[in-house]
C-alpha cells in the first residue's frame, strides 16, 4: 500500500493554485492588461487559467486587499480607476510612514545594510527600465529592482511591523506609480535615487527622509496634474 500511495502524483493544493492565479492576475494588471476601471470577471479568468471560480475568487480577494483591485457590490470585480482618490491617499499614507522609518534605518542600520543599499542601487541604475516587451509601462526587472532598492533602503529599522505597511502599501501604489511615471518623462530618477543613497549612507537621517518626500510627492503630482489634465 505504500508503494502505490508513493508511485501516485501528488494533487496540486488549493493554496498553490490560488497562489499562481494571483500571481498571473497581478502581472496582467501591472503589464496593463487591464485597464483602469476595467472588470475583472471571474468566469473568465477561471476559463482562462483553467481553475475553479472559488480559485480566481480567493485571488481576486487577495488582489483587492493589496489594492490592486475593487469589489463593487453586485458588480464584481473591477481594476481601480485612474481618478480614484485612493491613490492620493496612499501616497499621503506612504509620506507620513516612509520618512520616519528611513530616520529609524538610517540611525540603526549597520555595516551590512550600508551594502545592501549600495548593491541594491547599482542594481538599479544597470538595469533598463523600459524594454520591447514591456512596451509604455516599466520593465518587470526594473520594477523589481526600484522596489527592492526602496525596501533596503528601511530595512535597517530592524521593525518586521513597519516593513510590512510599506510592503502593502508599496504594492497598493504600484499601479499609480506606474500610470503616473509614464505621463511624466522628464522626471530625473537616475538623480532623485542617487540623493536617497547618498544621504542614507552619509547618515544624514533629516536630509534622507526630505529627500524620500519630495520623491514620493512628484509622483502623486504627476499623477494629480495628469488627471486634471483629462478633466
Amino acid at each position: 500500500m505504500i508503494e502505490r500511495m508513493s508511485r501516485t502524483e501528488p494533487a496540486i493544493p488549493k493554496q498553490t493554485r490560488a497562489e499562481r492565479v494571483y500571481t498571473l492576475i497581478r502581472e496582467a494588471i501591472l503589464r496593463g492588461d487591464f485597464g483602469p476601471g476595467q472588470a475583472l470577471k471571474p468566469q473568465e479568468l477561471a476559463e482562462q487559467h483553467g481553475v475553479s471560480l472559488a480559485v480566481v475568487r480567493e485571488a481576486l480577494l487577495r488582489a483587492v486587499g493589496e489594492g490592486l483591485a475593487d469589489r463593487h457590490p453586485n458588480r464584481g470585480f473591477a481594476v481601480p480607476g485612474f481618478s480614484d482618490m485612493r491613490w492620493q491617499e496612499i501616497a499621503e499614507a506612504r509620506r507620513i510612514i516612509e520618512p520616519n522609518v528611513l530616520r529609524l534605518s538610517v540611525r540603526r542600520g549597520d555595516l551590512d545594510w550600508e551594502s545592501r543599499v549600495r548593491a541594491t542601487h547599482h542594481r538599479l541604475t544597470r538595469t533598463a527600465v523600459y524594454t520591447p516587451e514591456s512596451g509604455q509601462f516599466f520593465s518587470d526587472e526594473w520594477s523589481e529592482a526600484h522596489r527592492v532598492f526602496h525596501r533596503t533602503l528601511l530595512d535597517g529599522c530592524g521593525n518586521p511591523i513597519l516593513l510590512d505597511s510599506f510592503d502593502r502599501l508599496w504594492t497598493a501604489s504600484e499601479l499609480a506609480r506606474r500610470w503616473s511615471v509614464h505621463r511624466t518623462p522628464a522626471r530625473d530618477f537616475v538623480d532623485e535615487h542617487r540623493r536617497l543613497e547618498e544621504a542614507a549612507l552619509a547618515r544624514d537621517a533629516d536630509a534622507a527622509a526630505a529627500v524620500l518626500v519630495q520623491h514620493l510627492t512628484l509622483t502623486a503630482a504627476g499623477l494629480t496634474i495628469d488627471t486634471n489634465e483629462e478633466a
